[in-house]
């Protein structure tokens, strides 16, 4: 019962749940979601921990980076997880400009490196 209370926590704040709406679509790091999302490292560090300790997310190191993705046993555990992600989250207001910076960042062919020094979401603002 401990997790699905630990599980609900992490569903109750926005940030988290944009960060999850990005995972459904593909694994990323901090330096991604931070400018995907816009918002700095140390608070996209910490709803990454609260994801990974209520077991919605797990992470890989690749290289440099370490990179995060949904942890797909918890979500065969808790299907009411996938329909939120699937279904809420995809049309959620405050989810469309996250979207629409992922797509941006994909056609772009930038990677972490290259990220951060780039003018890729000016056109947004």
């Amino acid at each position: 019962m401990a997790d699905i209370i630990n599980i609900m926590k992490a569903l109750g704040q926005e940030n988290r749940l944009r960060i999850l709406n990005l995972l459904n679509q593909q694994k990323l790091c901090v330096c991604e979601l931070q400018n995907i999302m816009d918002e700095n490292q140390s608070n996209i560090s910490r709803h990454l921990n609260v994801l990974k300790q209520s077991g919605l997310i797990s992470s890989e190191k690749d290289s440099l980076w370490i990179y995060y993705y949904l942890n797909r046993k918890t979500l065969e555990k808790h299907p009411f997880i996938s329909t939120i992600l699937t279904y809420e989250l995809r049309g959620a207001d405050f989810c469309q400009e996250d979207n629409e910076r992922l797509n941006i960042y994909q056609e772009s062919e930038l990677n972490c490196d290259d990220l951060k020094g780039s003018n890729l979401f000016e056109a947004l603002k």
